[in-house]
């Protein structure tokens, strides 16, 4: 069983069990999770959802494990020939979510 959630402005794949990293939900250590835009979820069965947009009815539980912060960004800038040349970047913070049930 699995399901694709929208969270975080992007679609993650999740199944019970599996550990995802999301974009920046504030939240503490060891509390619970809900996701209610399910985008689409397939059974054990074969059986498949799919939404419009949202499948009614399913949701995905999780707990929060914590939080750390995702790769660095390098974002540079030049204009030839005028001798402008800029880096900037950021590393963004990123929520660890360890998935316990979906449910249908």
């Amino acid at each position: 069983m699995y399901a694709i959630i929208q969270a975080g402005g992007r679609q993650v794949k999740v199944a019970p069990g599996a550990i995802v990293e999301l974009d920046g939900r504030a939240a503490e250590a060891g509390k619970k999770v809900t996701f209610e835009q399910v985008l689409f979820l397939a059974k054990d069965g074969g059986e498949m959802m799919a939404g419009a947009p949202f499948v009614s009815g399913a949701k995905v539980l999780g707990v929060v494990d914590g939080e750390s912060r995702g790769p660095k960004i390098r974002v540079f800038k030049k204009k030839r020939r005028k001798g402008m040349r800029r880096t900037k970047g950021h590393r963004a913070f990123m929520t660890r979510v360890r998935i316990t049930d979906i449910q249908a």
